[in-house]
């Protein structure tokens, strides 16, 4: 964006002639603005770094500020940001994971982005939320992930099968298409944030509630998914699948449907002979809207000094501008993060439609708890693990998992 058009924007959204400067757009109290930063991201897979890599250099070139990467597999980031902040080493720009926003944001660390003059308009608003500790918004994403339904096309019309749209649906469809050592479904189940994340658009669907676990809607969400690994109609390898093993099981052949993002759409289209559809989470009764986990990134920017953060913001500015945004959507196969953008984006791209339309209805993982979402995430997850592994019901599992969230 250009100074001129920031400072119409600012006008407009009624920011103060200090926010100008401190959005890099007029003199730092230095009378010079740095014109290098770090910048920090786990995208470690080689689609995903050189898709970030492509728009960060798009962004150098657009604000005249180098921009010097630093990269670190995905469980060493929220490790590294915290321990960088309790040093003061943290980087100009960071990208995490949205639920770790809100631990970084308690530890003091980070700056609020409407002190650059970053609007929020046009964001849907769990996107909003993402980003948001104690009110204030310390970090949006240029796009978002999601999970879906993805099918094998050829199958579930040799079978006779449409896709599944309620759990009923679901159930029938997993059972008549588990046979000839091969099953109908399949998904991750790990006792990690990455098996509560498959779960909880079944959780969130029927009505539970992350501040009760063991609520009833809860144990029947549990119920139903523990009862498809029971009747054979899921592996019960899902305790031990992470997503990329998911996919592996779908292109093989090994699992008719499978439960999964976005990003694994580019691997599916170089798959030959591979005939794919994507629908929305089936739900508990027709009617009822899908409600997963928004995934993805948030941009944020630490306090590393005045002339430092107006670079990083110029740079953060960049990347969530609707040309660049819409260039690392399509690239990783993101939703962007505006409501106008996302809606010609699936227009433009049918296989993302249904990842479109469930953002709508998404949910921020840490909306209703906050810094405390780790705490109930890892209870979920190991809930989920003892009912699949048959050790316990789905009742004493999360009424276990409630005590171990330290909630009433």
């Amino acid at each position: 964006m250009s100074s001129a058009a920031l400072a119409r924007n600012l006008v407009i959204t009624g920011v103060t002639a200090s926010a100008l400067v401190l959005a890099g757009c007029g003199p730092s109290e230095s009378g010079q603005a740095a014109t290098e930063i770090t910048a920090l991201d786990y995208y470690a897979d080689q689609q995903g770094s050189k898709a970030w890599q492509q728009v960060l250099d798009t962004c150098a070139a657009e604000t005249g500020i180098k921009v010097n990467r630093q990269t670190v597999p995905t469980d060493q980031l929220l490790p590294k940001i915290l321990k960088d902040a309790s040093s003061r080493t943290l980087p100009d720009l960071l990208f995490a994971d949205n639920p770790s926003l809100q631990q970084i944001a308690s530890t003091g660390a980070l700056t609020p982005l409407t002190d650059y003059g970053i609007s929020t308009e046009g964001y849907y608003p769990g996107i909003v939320k993402a980003g948001t500790y104690q009110d204030k918004v310390y970090g949006l994403a240029p796009g978002v992930n999601g999970l879906a339904l993805i099918y094998n096309k050829d199958v579930l019309q040799q079978n006779g099968i449409e896709p599944p749209q309620t759990w009923e649906q679901l159930k029938a469809a997993a059972t008549a298409l588990t046979k000839d050592g091969k099953y109908g479904l399949a998904f991750s189940a790990l006792a990690t944030e990455e098996g509560t994340w498959q779960f909880l658009p079944f959780f969130w669907s029927n009505g539970a509630d992350l501040a009760k676990l063991d609520s009833p809607q809860a144990v029947e969400a549990m119920r139903f998914v523990s009862d498809l690994v029971t009747a054979g109609s899921a592996s019960k390898s899902v305790l031990n699948w992470n997503q990329n093993d998911v996919a592996d099981q779908f292109v093989t052949g090994n699992a008719a449907m499978m439960v999964n993002g976005s990003w694994n759409l580019a691997r599916l289209d170089e798959t030959a002979g591979l005939n794919y559809g994507v629908v929305p989470i089936p739900t508990p009764r027709p009617g009822v809207a899908p409600a997963v986990a928004l995934g993805g990134e948030v941009g944020a920017i630490p306090a590393t000094g005045a002339e430092r953060q107006q670079a990083a913001a110029k740079v953060l500015g960049c990347i969530l501008n609707e040309p660049n945004m819409v260039a690392w959507d399509k690239a990783h196969a993101y939703v962007p993060s505006k409501v106008e953008v996302a809606k010609k984006f699936g227009q433009e791209n049918p296989a993302m439609q249904p990842f479109v339309t469930e953002v709508e209805t998404a949910r921020a993982r840490t909306a209703e708890l906050g810094e405390r979402y780790s705490t109930v995430s890892q209870a979920l997850g190991a809930a989920l693990q003892s009912v699949l592994a048959g050790q316990q019901s789905p009742e004493d599992a999360l009424r276990a998992a409630q005590e171990q969230a330290g909630r009433p």
